[in-house]
């Protein structure tokens, strides 16, 4: 019977999806205007080993926060105050034009969702976000 408890456990058993192939976590930075948002979307990359880089509650903060850290990632709201998402979106891609930015929105803006592929962003999540859109978004993203 422990031996069949053994195979079960570690079929069951799997790497979190935030750990690079040495088992250095990712480091992401959350940029968005609501809390509650920067919350979900830091405990749902931290319950997968991400290591959150930093918080921003504003465009003009993350590009800042951005070019201090360059994390390997960044999910970015499209609606906030001071500096859009979009505008934002360009100048951290006018800073490291590899970056990968995942945008969140609402399903009301498609218009700026596109906007946003093209002007460079990896994916985008509308909110608020699943728990298991936003990972497979943001792993398909750190593959590109």
């Amino acid at each position: 019977m422990a031996f069949t408890n053994d195979i079960i456990s570690n079929i069951n058993r799997r790497e979190p999806i935030g750990l690079d192939k040495n088992g250095t976590p990712y480091r992401v930075l959350v940029v968005d205007d609501s809390t509650v948002m920067r919350k979900i979307v830091t405990q749902i990359l931290r319950s997968e080993a991400f290591d959150i880089a930093g918080e921003a509650s504003n465009g003009e903060e993350g590009v800042e926060m951005f070019a201090e850290s360059r994390p390997h990632l960044v999910t970015m709201d499209i609606n906030m105050p001071i500096m859009d998402g979009l505008t934002a979106l360009k100048k951290i891609l006018s800073i490291d034009p590899a970056a990968r930015v995942v945008m969140l929105t609402s399903e009301s803006e498609q218009k700026m969702v596109l906007e946003a592929i093209q002007s460079g962003a990896k994916n985008y999540v509308v909110k608020p976000p699943d728990r298991t859109v936003l990972l497979e978004k943001v792993k398909a993203s750190l593959a590109k």
